[in-house]
């Protein structure tokens, strides 16, 4: 265990004890043998590391969210006047030039498949039914307009979501749903998902299981970085969540996470919810 211990002159430490119990020939308990080694140094360090990641991260989500406020309020907004503009010069062109109409509606066509896409990017970069619907509602958009976009299926259901989530566990959660099924598509092999939110006594669980070619997670530690494992990791150590992998070849694959939170004194946002 570990806990703070006041040394000779007063100052507090934190240290690390570890004991076991020591019994006698008759099998009466003679007392505990073990060593406690001083942590406050480590402790201190890890403090640090943690802010300075909760600021990077921080200053990442401040970038997603300027980003996504230029791609929408004025890249969308002038694609929206080149399509208008295109659309008048194709009306302007006489009912004989049937090449030149063709070409302004493939031009059309074309706007509009580019308009989509920056739309689609800048929800990816900052949603905005995060902020103001909750994390249950934009976890379930960000589940369609995937589907759309990648052409496979996600089941997504909440259930018992507590509301008033703070901003940086809700942000954490649906940054790994995000980083979750990208992984999922990109390596599962399949293209069927299930995105389960759920609230339980004094947590948020969040759980993305596929019935894919799966892979041994000991090998994958070792080059975690490739499935974005340390990106969940760092988020959910920000705001003192656990990550897990469960996967085996060829049987599947289960990203699970969860968030220290009173369930049981909020009123649930969703009692179910589903794509």
């Amino acid at each position: 265990m570990q806990y703070r211990l006041r040394r000779h002159d007063g100052e507090y430490r934190w240290v690390f004890d570890i004991g076991v119990p020591r019994f006698n020939l008759d099998g009466s308990f003679a007392g505990y043998i073990g060593s406690c080694t001083d942590v406050s140094d480590r402790k201190l360090a890890e403090e640090a590391l943690a802010a300075v990641s909760g600021k990077l991260i921080e200053a990442q989500e401040e970038e997603r969210r300027r980003i996504a406020r230029e791609l929408h309020d004025d890249i969308s907004q002038r694609l929206a006047l080149l399509a208008i503009l295109l659309e008048q010069m194709k009306d302007e062109l006489p009912a004989a030039d049937v090449s030149g109409r063709h070409r302004g509606d493939d031009l059309l066509k074309m706007t509009g498949e580019i308009s989509s896409d920056v739309q689609a990017i800048s929800h990816e970069l900052h949603s905005s039914k995060l902020d103001l619907l909750g994390l249950a509602a934009a976890m379930k958009g960000f589940c369609r307009e995937f589907s759309e976009q990648q052409r496979v299926e996600v089941k997504f259901t909440a259930n018992n979501v507590p509301s008033g989530l703070s901003k940086e566990i809700s942000i954490a959660l649906f940054r790994v749903l995000q980083e979750g099924l990208r992984n999922a598509v990109k390596h599962s092999g399949v293209r069927e998902f299930v995105v389960q939110l759920q609230g339980l006594p004094g947590e948020l669980v969040l759980a993305i299981h596929d019935s894919g070619i799966g892979f041994n997670p000991a090998v994958v530690d070792k080059n975690s970085r490739g499935l974005g494992l340390v990106g969940m990791q760092e988020r959910m150590h920000l705001v003192h969540g656990k990550l897990s992998v469960i996967s085996k070849p060829n049987s599947g694959t289960e990203i699970r996470v969860s968030v220290p939170c009173d369930a049981a004194s909020s009123t649930p946002q969703n009692r179910a919810a589903g794509v």
